[in-house]
C-alpha cells in the first residue's frame, strides 16, 4: 500500500472510534449496588433481586450492568464504597441495610437510591415521610425496630422465668440503639432486665457470650446487622454451648441451630426492589414512589435447639411457625 493510501485508511478509522463519552452513552444504564454484608451471604438475595429483573425484561450483562460493593460486615467501609460507587455515574444505587442506606444519600443526592431493606427511614431522615418520601430515595424498610418487641414477647414466653436478656450490639450500627429503646417498656413491663453487650468482630461475639453466660442472663436477642448476619453460626453455636434461648430477625438463624427466628421474607424484599428499579427507569421519581413495608413475616422454630435446652415450645407459637426445624 502506498504512504498516501495508507495514511487515508488510518485516517478513515480513527474516524470510528467512539470518543469515551459517545461510548458511555452506548453502554447499558449502571445499577450500583452497595451492601453491608458480604457476597456470599447475600448471594441467595441477590439471586431473588435479579430474577425479578429478567422477570421485568432486564438481563445483567445484556440491557443493563450492575456493580457490587460489598463491606463484608465492616460497616466502617460503607462512605468509601459508596463514593466509589457514584464516581461510576450509576443510573441507580441499590443499597442495604440501614448504615448502607445513609452511606449511599450522603454520597448523593441526584442519583436515585432504592432501599432494598433498612430501619425506619423517616425517623433516620433518610426521607420526609413512608407515603411521599421526596428527594431521591425509595424502597423498602425491614421494620428492623418495631419486630424487636415481638421478638423478645417470643423469648419472654418461652422462658417466662428469665430475669435478665442479653441483646447484641454493633456500635457501627445506628439502629441498635433504637431497638434497646423499643424494646424497653416491654422488659419493664414483663420485669426483665436488659443487658446490651456490644461485638464488632469475630473475636469480640467469643467475649460477649463469656460475659453473657457470667452475667446469668436467661437468653440472647441478636437484632439484624450486616456483620451479625455473617456470623450467625458462630452466634447460635455459641448461644448453644452456654446454654441460652436466643432469637434473631435472620431465617438462617434458625437453620444454623439458634432457637428462633422470626422477621420478613428477605428474599422477597430483593425483589420488590427490581419492581423499584423498574419503576424509576420507566421514568418514576423516587419521591414520588411510597416505601414499602414488609407483609410477609416468617417464623422458624429449631426444635432441636429446643429439645437440647430443655425448653417447651408454647404451642401458640408452634401453630403460627413456618417451620419448625
Amino acid at each position: 500500500m502506498r504512504r498516501r493510501e495508507f495514511m487515508t485508511a488510518v485516517v478513515g478509522a480513527a474516524a470510528f472510534i467512539p470518543h469515551p463519552a459517545w461510548a458511555q452513552r452506548l453502554q447499558p444504564p449502571l445499577i450500583a449496588v452497595l451492601e453491608g454484608a458480604s457476597a456470599a451471604t447475600m448471594a441467595r438475595r441477590f439471586d431473588a433481586f435479579r430474577s425479578r429483573l429478567r422477570e421485568l425484561g432486564y438481563v445483567e450483562g445484556g440491557n443493563i450492568r450492575i456493580e457490587y460493593r460489598y463491606a463484608d460486615g465492616f460497616l466502617d467501609r460503607l462512605p468509601a464504597l459508596a463514593a466509589e460507587l457514584v464516581s461510576l455515574q450509576p443510573s441507580i444505587i441499590v443499597s442495604g441495610p440501614l448504615p448502607a442506606n445513609l452511606a449511599a444519600s450522603k454520597a448523593t443526592t441526584t442519583i436515585p437510591i432504592v432501599m432494598a431493606n433498612g430501619a425506619d427511614p423517616v425517623s433516620f431522615g433518610l426521607v420526609q415521610s413512608l407515603s411521599r418520601p421526596g428527594g431521591n430515595i425509595t424502597g423498602l424498610t425491614n421494620f428492623t425496630v418495631d419486630i424487636s418487641p415481638k421478638l423478645f414477647e417470643m423469648l419472654h414466653s418461652t422462658v417466662p422465668k428469665m430475669a435478665r436478656l442479653a441483646v447484641l450490639i454493633n456500635p457501627a450500627n445506628p439502629s441498635h440503639a433504637a431497638v434497646l429503646t423499643s424494646i424497653a417498656s416491654a422488659s419493664q413491663r414483663a420485669g426483665v432486665k436488659v443487658m446490651p453487650v456490644e461485638a464488632r468482630s469475630a473475636a469480640e461475639i467469643e467475649q460477649a457470650f463469656v460475659n453473657i453466660a457470667q452475667a446469668k442472663a436467661g437468653a440472647v436477642l441478636v437484632p439484624r446487622d450486616g456483620f451479625y448476619i455473617q456470623q450467625l453460626d458462630q452466634i447460635a453455636k455459641l448461644a448453644t454451648k452456654h446454654g441460652l434461648p436466643s432469637i434473631s430477625g435472620y431465617r438462617q438463624y434458625a437453620e444454623a441451630g439458634g432457637l428462633m427466628s422470626y422477621g420478613q421474607s428477605a428474599r422477597e424484599s430483593f425483589r420488590r426492589a427490581a419492581t423499584y428499579v423498574d419503576k424509576i427507569f420507566k421514568g418514576a421519581k423516587p419521591g414520588d414512589l411510597p416505601i414499602e413495608q414488609p407483609t410477609t413475616f416468617e417464623l422458624y422454630i429449631n426444635g432441636r435447639t429446643a429439645k437440647s435446652l430443655g425448653l417447651t415450645i408454647p404451642q401458640s407459637l408452634l401453630i403460627s411457625a413456618d417451620k419448625v426445624i
